[in-house]
């Protein structure tokens, strides 16, 4: 239906009756403890009611978390200490539990704020992870990170652990001495008398984005607003590989985009327990150190994340089910950064990897799968999680190719987007809203019914399984893409080739990305013979 007006949002991985309350701001306060593994502290909700008669708050919560006590303020209800609020744990899901807060009657009342105050302690939940000091890179201190995306900061702290709500918020972090504490916040400082840590995030995020990690850590500043940040047997290979190279991205995007609204681009790397690849944490990625080992896998996950900081943290998609918002978007994004940056032959080479591994997932799964839909509509106690693959970067990154297309001109599009940023930044968006901008905006495609085009309906790009229904042109790869394809040929005739035709092809001058395309491209063609397999270590 057409839109939030009509159909009230519905996030079935949030027990939380966010709907019920505007969420002003949040402030930690907490206490790192590495001996046993915990965090303890409490959690202050700045809050106002929206709807009459709500007597209970509900937050998503997890079983790892120990609720040890709830108190209540509300301003100029004529008392001036807080009062103590019962309140009972619910189970949810396998992921989560819910927090039922009984609200003092009488008092609650829509529009007039109230304060919450949640004393608890964390234990072993899933969005922290505690290293010792032999799982870290440098092997001498243990380290502590968070990992929110998607669900998992219920853990963290009780919360409305859905992307529909953003606010600010504000964190005190106290620590052992040595240790350094970084937040996905936009400003920070330390007392090194009382070993704390101040950190605030003046603009509005969900809570999956917010972000920790604490442990040996030391920084490199590698631009006028990014600074990298390692353990110390890590930082020259992580400066060295990023000097100058985020500023340079982060200009390109704010020429197509419009202006970085983080202020600060920092990288943290953290060891290989890190359980993504990157994530991005506004003012602070998050990335695995191993990638490290590859320049190119290196440049294109940092200038995905950099993306992020327009699609998917500025503008952010309102449920889990169409995370392809935040995704498709920002690989669309991305690939328009490599563009300006690097040539379209760069970009196109990047693009063939990726979408031939997206059909080769399809050969495996079935066209009628539905987990290949952009809108993937799932039942309560499902892990939003479960849903992140391939189809969500690149058969979203295909339908935002196909909008381009549609206009006609991609600078034409660069705008739409510039503007499609303008308008819902600091906000949560649905499917909807992107297709009713984009129609609005471009009035004479709007007038050709483009929405209902035969086989490329919209309904159709968002609710169908099984592959794009465009893909892009990239044909301007070739230079890259028809080496690749010229040796796997040798290959395909069904017997061995021969040494004088492969040495031809000087592999050393080849890049990653090449052979990665080569080596997926053999599998369609696997198994060898014994015999070809033989005469092809020639390689």
């Amino acid at each position: 239906c057409p839109g939030r007006g009509e159909c009230p949002l519905v996030d079935v991985a949030s027990a939380s009756n966010f709907r019920d309350f505007q969420l002003r701001h949040f402030h930690l306060d907490l206490k790192l403890n590495f001996a046993v593994k915990e965090m303890s502290g409490w959690l202050v909700l700045d809050l106002v009611p929206v709807q009459p008669g709500v007597q209970t708050l509900v937050l998503d919560s997890h079983p790892s978390l120990l609720i040890h006590a709830i108190d209540c303020k509300v301003p100029g209800a004529g008392e001036e200490l807080p009062s103590s609020l019962t309140y009972r744990v619910d189970p949810f899901t396998d992921f989560g539990s819910s927090l039922h807060i009984t609200l003092p009657v009488g008092t609650v009342k829509p529009g007039r704020p109230v304060q919450i105050t949640v004393r608890y302690t964390t234990t072993d939940g899933p969005a922290i992870w505690w290293l010792d000091s032999e799982l870290t890179c440098g092997r001498t201190r243990p380290l502590v990170f968070t990992q929110g995306h998607s669900v998992c900061n219920r853990s963290f702290f009780p919360c409305f652990d859905t992307p529909a709500v953003k606010s600010t918020y504000s964190a005190t972090v106290r620590v052992p001495d040595g240790v350094t504490v970084l937040m996905s916040a936009s400003q920070s400082s330390y007392s090194k008398r009382d070993r704390v840590f101040q950190f605030s995030m003046e603009f509005p995020i969900p809570s999956y984005l917010v972000a920790l990690v604490a442990g040996d850590l030391q920084h490199v500043d590698v631009g006028p607003r990014s600074r990298v940040w390692a353990e110390p047997c890590l930082l020259s290979c992580a400066a060295k590989n990023l000097e100058g190279g985020v500023e340079r991205w982060l200009s390109v995007a704010e020429r197509l985009f419009g202006l970085y609204l983080w202020g600060r681009c920092d990288i943290v790397f953290l060891p290989p327990s890190f359980p993504i690849v990157a994530m991005e944490n506004p003012c602070l990625t998050f990335i695995i150190a191993s990638i490290l080992e590859s320049s190119e896998f290196l440049l294109i996950d940092i200038i995905h994340e950099i993306a992020h900081g327009w699609f998917g943290n500025a503008v952010t998609n309102a449920t889990w089910e169409e995370m392809w918002l935040s995704e498709g978007l920002a690989t669309y994004a991305q690939r328009r950064i490599t563009t300006e940056a690097f040539g379209e032959a760069f970009t196109c080479l990047e693009t063939a990897v990726r979408l031939d591994a997206l059909h080769r997932q399809l050969r495996l799964l079935g066209d009628s799968n539905p987990v290949s839909k952009l809108q993937v509509k799932f039942e309560a106690g499902v892990n939003p999680s479960c849903l992140m693959n391939l189809f969500t970067y690149e058969k979203g990154f295909c339908f935002v190719a196909y909008l381009s297309q549609l206009c006609g001109d991609v600078r034409r599009f660069d705008c739409f987007l510039r503007d499609f940023i303008s308008k819902f930044k600091f906000r949560s968006v649905v499917a909807q809203d992107l297709i009713d901008f984009f129609l609005g905006y471009f009035p004479d495609l709007k007038d050709t019914a483009v929405a209902q085009r035969e086989g490329l309906e919209f309904e159709r790009w968002l609710s169908g399984c099984g592959p794009p229904m465009y893909e892009p042109d990239l044909s301007a790869g070739a230079a890259l893409t028809r080496p690749v394809e010229d040796l796997c040929e040798l290959w395909r005739r069904g017997h061995a080739p021969d040494p004088s035709a492969v040495s031809r092809f000087d592999l050393s001058a080849w890049s990653t990305f090449q052979i990665v395309l080569f080596l997926d491209h053999m599998l369609d063609v696997s198994p060898l013979s014994h015999g070809t397999g033989s005469r092809g270590s020639c390689l």
